[in-house]
């Protein structure tokens, strides 16, 4: 199975190097060997080290965190002795590579059996991170090369049946001042910390069970983003803040904006279209796979201590905030990304415990909800903003019945503790 999944992955990969270069662009293979000598974003990198040693025991543990620093203090020595330009934190990372590959080459040489299985499982589930992030960036590439054209004024239409709750969060997030922007944009920016968080809690017996559990949180965080993409070029939406504002982060702007409306005015009710957009901004709204991410850390955190059950509410909450606030998601990629998430995470915990009736029912359910959402945001979207008393229940109710039938499902596979039995009193002889 192993096997087979990694030729998958490596075909993937290899489509994507290939599709990124017909654009110009280097790809996620290029990108992980460059990674070996230049500077990196060091955050997915030591996440993915941190992964990766819960195979190892505490000494391993400890010698491959310092072997992963010393070599960053030497790569930061020759970059600053050659003058090499280091800014936005992107001049440490390598040393947590170099040890997840010296650690697959000793799986590899001086391991066998069921040790070097554990070993190299680690080592993937670390790559695989890395990888992932990799992969992302060049999805989201491809995405603003091959999708000229966004439809946003169809999507902007259909969440005026939600009342436009970008428009509002938008105008609420500004009126927190610098506290709440900055804190917003710390939780949207970390989420993948807090997967790693929740990931090392779920993984924390590792070492010493030998062996990973059933199901963990690194399963569908990988494959979210790993069919997300997929959807955006099926369904090409930039945001709000760049169909309808001033853009971000010095993509997109006023230059090929509809209007420059958020967050003050709500979008007019006009027949929508399809309309051009630059070739930079990624299109990658519907669904949201920032809401998506959040759901399944809620999700896996149910299960946990108190402190962890808080921190997956919290960041859920953050979370649904920051992507309306910030002008980055429409009120209907949420309720897109939410029927995504549950749809995935079934599917994932059917796979594991064996495919049964209610599993099938409910990823076929969550799909057909998922694929219905999507037709009506393209076909009837004028609809819906007429009749927004009407549609804006509709879609609420469609989302809550996937997380109703998830819940249920779920709860029909939880081990039921078996009955005590009632024992007759024992008469003494006389």
């Amino acid at each position: 199975m192993w096997t087979v999944v990694g030729a998958v992955a490596l075909g993937f990969l290899v489509t994507l190097e290939i599709a990124a270069r017909r654009y110009g662009q280097s790809g996620p293979i290029t990108n992980q060997v460059e990674g070996l000598i230049s500077a990196p974003k060091p955050g997915p990198l030591y996440g993915g080290l941190a992964l990766m040693m819960v195979v190892l025991t505490w000494r391993q543990r400890f010698i491959a965190a310092g072997v992963a620093i010393g070599i960053d203090v030497v790569f930061v020595l020759v970059r600053w002795a050659v003058g090499a330009k280091m800014t936005d934190g992107h001049f440490f990372g390598n040393g947590a590579l170099w040890v997840m590959l010296g650690c697959a080459v000793i799986a590899l040489t001086r391991r066998t059996g069921r040790e070097r299985a554990l070993l190299l499982k680690g080592v993937g589930l670390g790559l695989l991170l890395v990888a992932g992030r990799k992969t992302g960036d060049t999805w989201l590439f491809i995405t603003s090369q091959a999708r000229p054209v966004v439809l946003d004024q169809y999507v902007a239409t259909a969440d005026h049946a939600l009342g436009n709750p970008s428009w509002l969060m938008g105008r609420m997030v500004n009126a927190t001042g610098p506290i709440g922007l900055g804190l917003l944009h710390l939780v949207y920016a970390q989420l993948a910390v807090a997967a790693v968080v929740v990931a090392l809690y779920q993984l924390r017996n590792v070492a010493v069970e030998r062996r990973f559990p059933s199901h963990h949180l690194v399963r569908t965080f990988l494959v979210i983003g790993l069919l997300g993409p997929a959807i955006y070029m099926v369904f090409p939406v930039v945001g709000p803040v760049f169909a309808y504002g001033p853009g971000a982060s010095g993509t997109g702007g006023v230059h090929w904006a509809v209007a420059n409306l958020w967050p003050h005015t709500p979008p007019p009710i006009n027949t929508p279209h399809p309309v051009s957009y630059d070739e930079i901004t990624p299109r990658n709204c519907m669904p949201s796979l920032h809401t998506a991410w959040a759901t399944v850390i809620f999700i896996h955190t149910r299960s946990g201590p108190r402190i962890l059950r808080f921190a997956g509410t919290f960041w859920l909450l953050a979370t649904l905030s920051a992507t309306l606030g910030f002008g980055y998601h429409y009120g209907v990629d949420l309720v897109a990304g939410v029927v995504f998430a549950l749809t995935i995470e079934s599917a994932l915990r059917s796979l594991d415990r064996g495919w049964d009736r209610p599993g099938i029912q409910l990823v076929i359910y969550g799909t057909m909800v998922f694929a219905a959402l999507l037709v009506s945001y393209r076909c009837l979207s004028m609809e819906m903003a007429g009749h927004p008393w009407v549609f804006g229940p509709l879609l609420i109710l469609a989302m809550t019945s996937v997380v109703y039938g998830y819940v249920r499902t779920t709860h029909l596979w939880e081990p039921t503790a078996a009955p005590k039995q009632h024992r007759e009193p024992q008469l003494e002889p006389v």
